[in-house]
């Protein structure tokens, strides 16, 4: 006798995110123009594109404040999202940046959706956390040491570049030394590029803390001083000194 065989029966249930935030818009940044997806009067979500221009941002902001949108979300990658940033944080709204693999990581989104719409409706459902953002008084301190940061990196790329210049000359001035952009190295660099090439007198700029004494260094100095290495040499110098 057959046994019957056992059947399942699979229900099906819908899921539904209750918003939490009925007055957010999500912008999408651009280079040229940014569209921006917020609630309007009739409780649909309307889509407009502003030029990444001043008075697009002004425009942009001017909507918002009409569609009694609080709060902000945008996707941006770069600094093109900076400006309008600020100007909309300067003008009272809640402004979050999220990160874009975030968003792409929530499944869920359909082809015939924007970007900002879906930024809408994941942020208007608190799916979304902005990005760190310093405090204003701290802005300008992050901006310079940043900066200060890649002249350091600057400065770095020039130094290994002079050290190729000299070991294209057979200069072996790393040999002798830990460091050719310390003290003893760079009196020694700068003789060089200053005309002198007798060994003997560059050696003399040895510190005394060297370990190295100034017979090694000036064997290390022996090498043949081609035009065109002395003059790579001389522009990353002056780069060198420039950071």
């Amino acid at each position: 006798m057959i046994k019957p065989k056992k059947t399942t029966t699979k229900k099906s249930f819908s899921y539904h995110l209750s918003q939490i935030n009925l007055n957010l818009a999500g912008i999408d940044i651009g280079c040229h123009s940014h569209f921006v997806a917020a609630p309007i009067a009739s409780g649909e979500i309307e889509v407009k594109e502003y030029s990444s221009t001043t008075s697009g941002l002004q425009a942009l902001s001017a909507w918002l404040k009409e569609c009694k949108v609080t709060s902000v979300v945008m996707e941006s990658t770069g600094v093109y999202w900076i400006p309008l940033y600020e100007l909309l944080e300067s003008e009272g709204f809640d402004v979050k940046l999220v990160n874009a693999s975030h968003v792409k990581n929530v499944t869920g989104r359909k082809t015939d959706v924007v970007d900002c719409q879906w930024l809408q409706q994941l942020g208007a459902c608190g799916l979304l956390n902005g990005a760190f953002r310093p405090e204003e008084d701290i802005l300008p301190l992050r901006a310079y040491t940043r900066q200060r940061q890649s002249i350091i990196v600057g400065m770095n790329i020039h130094t290994a570049r002079m050290h190729k210049s000299l070991a294209m000359m057979n200069i072996k001035l790393s040999s002798v030394l830990n460091d050719i952009s310390g003290y003893t190295g760079m009196q020694i660099i700068r003789a060089i590029v200053a005309g002198e090439r007798d060994p003997a007198k560059l050696a003399m700029f040895r510190d005394e803390r060297c370990k190295k004494g100034i017979k090694d260094i000036e064997e290390a100095l022996k090498g043949n001083f081609r035009e065109e290495h002395l003059y790579l040499l001389k522009i990353n110098l002056e780069a060198y000194d420039f950071c």
